[in-house]
């Protein structure tokens, strides 16, 4: 091999075997996939091997790339420890380092405090300011540079913006005691929940737009409350039913002030952090990412 293979090319590759394919794979580094497929051209160049299968139905791994893939991944890990590492040296060590996040508020209710615990306690002298939205202004805040890094719900990443999934939450149908449904054993139809007036988030946010990609139309709203804790107050009131993250009611189910309703939707969703800039987060932006991960593993 006459030259050293590209490092961005092998995440790359790493990444056709994590998600099963090129197109994929490129959604996931964020990057498009005519850039992707030159990427690997050159790359099987470099090695001199063919590492993808390509047919009309897309590009896989050939048992030389999955071979390959193998030894990239320390390849990769390795770089990630050197330029996260890197970026940490190169702080100002005179003052303590600090970090703005934005994050959705059931990323910042439920999963938020114990990263950001598990953080600072390898930085202490960290400072890090949180700010709470829905997910459309998270985007919002990483794009314009008021956050370093955003935690989002949306069903899908917003444009101009780098992401990577960190957790995946579900979304469950709750309804109180005394509700028609609470005794229900068969599922709650699409229709049937299409049909009926709910309790919801505002329009933006993550749990609102999940629940409207997964009825095929907008929701129809009977309240429309500005967070999960109102939420989950006005269904325990008795003033209907309504579809919030597991994350958000199930001590309230465990308690019997709330009663989770079979339903026939897949309601599984990615929770990813988001940010702007260099494709390769660093410094203390990486680090939380890199212990959401670790703390909540995507893959669970």
């Amino acid at each position: 091999m006459s030259q050293w293979p590209d490092v961005a090319a092998l995440e790359l590759l790493v990444a056709v075997a994590d998600h099963g394919s090129l197109a994929a794979a490129a959604r996931a580094v964020g990057t498009a996939q005519p850039n992707a497929s030159r990427s690997m051209a050159r790359l099987e160049r470099s090695v001199g091997v063919p590492l993808l299968h390509r047919s009309t139905r897309g590009s896989t791994l050939t048992p030389a790339g999955l071979l390959v893939t193998e030894w990239a991944r320390d390849v990769v890990g390795a770089s990630r420890k050197l330029v996260d590492g890197a970026a940490l040296l190169a702080q100002d060590t005179s003052r303590s380092s600090s970090l703005r996040v934005s994050a959705s508020q059931t990323v910042a209710e439920h999963l938020l405090p114990r990263w950001l615990a598990e953080m600072r306690s390898a930085h202490p002298e960290s400072r890090v300011r949180v700010t709470v939205h829905n997910s459309h202004e998270v985007a919002r805040d990483v794009l314009r540079g008021a956050a370093d890094v955003g935690f989002i719900e949306a069903p899908a990443p917003p444009s101009g913006v780098h992401h990577t999934v960190v957790a995946r939450d579900e979304l469950v149908l709750v309804v109180p005691p005394g509700h028609p449904w609470a005794s229900r054993q068969d599922p709650v139809t699409t229709a049937e929940l299409a049909a009926t007036p709910l309790i919801t988030r505002e329009a933006g946010s993550g749990t609102r737009m999940a629940l409207d990609e997964a009825l095929g139309a907008p929701v129809s709203s009977l309240l429309e409350m500005p967070s999960n804790a109102a939420v989950r107050v006005s269904v325990q009131a008795g003033s209907g039913p309504a579809v919030l993250s597991r994350l958000a009611v199930d001590d309230a189910v465990a308690a019997g002030t709330l009663v989770q309703v079979p339903t026939v939707l897949d309601l599984r969703r990615e929770l990813r952090a988001v940010w702007h800039g260099p494709r390769r987060t660093q410094g203390l932006a990486a680090e939380l990412i890199a212990v959401a991960r670790r703390t909540d593993p995507p893959g669970r």
